[in-house]
């Protein structure tokens, strides 16, 4: 970086770093609000499916039902399956 000799270079320099700034700031946001990937947590949405599984699975409704009832993956409700699976062996 050049040396600044002037006022008019510090207040180019001060224009130039503002506006970086404020890219910077916007860039910032975006990563802020964006969705993050992959599976969620245990959240209500989740839960709310996860007590349709249960209780669909326990009458004996099939995996592939279930799934389109929920309109999600098979894949997700194997998912759901491995979980329910674990708590119950816990609480044996």
């Amino acid at each position: 970086m050049k040396k600044i000799k002037t006022l008019d270079d510090a207040l180019k320099r001060i224009e130039e770093l503002e506006k970086e700034n404020n890219e910077l700031k916007e860039e910032l946001e975006y990563f802020k609000k964006r969705k993050a990937s992959g599976r969620q947590k245990h959240n209500a949405k989740w839960m709310a499916i996860y007590s349709d599984f249960v209780e669909c699975y326990e009458d004996g409704m099939p995996i592939v039902e279930i799934a389109q009832r929920n309109n999600i993956s098979e894949r997700s409700i194997y998912r759901y399956k491995s979980y329910y699976e674990e708590i119950k062996n816990k609480k044996k």
